[in-house]
């Protein structure tokens, strides 16, 4: 069950159409085109990830931009984090990949046997972002509540990775317990957001 949003325009209607948006972009791309806009993807993330000594990727939903290309030239000395639950209510915490277990959600995920880390950086998939950083997710909270919990022991880097058509010129009302992206990289753009 999604998040009620106090907002007077209603985040629901704003996912709704968002979803459609990237699903029918990201439907429209030959293999060949998506591999190669995910490459240039990576292009425009790996130099901001420099410094970082762990990283959080993420298993891509079907429609979502997928981050393997990052994972593929980040480089020796990294460690790669990836989300973990232990249900679906549970808060998402992060252990070092790979991901070999299915979530409660059925993409794979590290075991629990797997370290838990602090990712210095996290890459965070989204369904639509405003150019300030303001996020809309699936509803659920759980990069929110797990982006909370890491700042409160030092600096977490937050960078949303998205299709072009995902990134709003307008605003996206903001929710008190929302948690700003740092950054947006689409296959052809670095956004700042702060």
């Amino acid at each position: 069950m999604a998040v009620p949003s106090p907002s007077p325009v209603a985040k629901s209607d704003l996912r709704v159409e968002a979803l459609a948006r990237r699903r029918a972009y990201a439907r429209s791309l030959s293999p060949q085109l998506r591999a190669a806009l995910e490459r240039d993807l990576a292009d425009i993330v790996l130099p901001h990830l420099a410094g970082a000594a762990v990283v959080a990727f993420y298993h891509p939903l079907k429609d979502e931009i997928d981050p393997v290309s990052i994972i593929d030239q980040l480089g020796a000395g990294r460690r790669v984090a990836l989300p973990w639950f232990v249900d679906r209510d549970s808060r998402m915490m992060f252990r070092e990949g790979p991901a070999r277990e299915p979530s409660p959600w059925g993409v794979l995920q590290p075991p629990a046997s797997a370290e838990g880390l602090a990712p210095d950086i996290v890459l965070v998939p989204l369904v639509a972002a405003d150019r300030g950083g303001t996020r809309i997710g699936h509803g659920k909270g759980h990069y929110d509540r797990a982006l909370a919990h890491l700042r409160e022991g030092g600096p977490a880097l937050a960078i949303g990775l998205a299709w072009e058509p995902q990134i709003l010129d307008r605003p996206i009302p903001a929710d008190p317990w929302d948690v700003r992206l740092d950054a947006i990289a689409t296959p052809k753009e670095w956004i700042p957001c702060r």
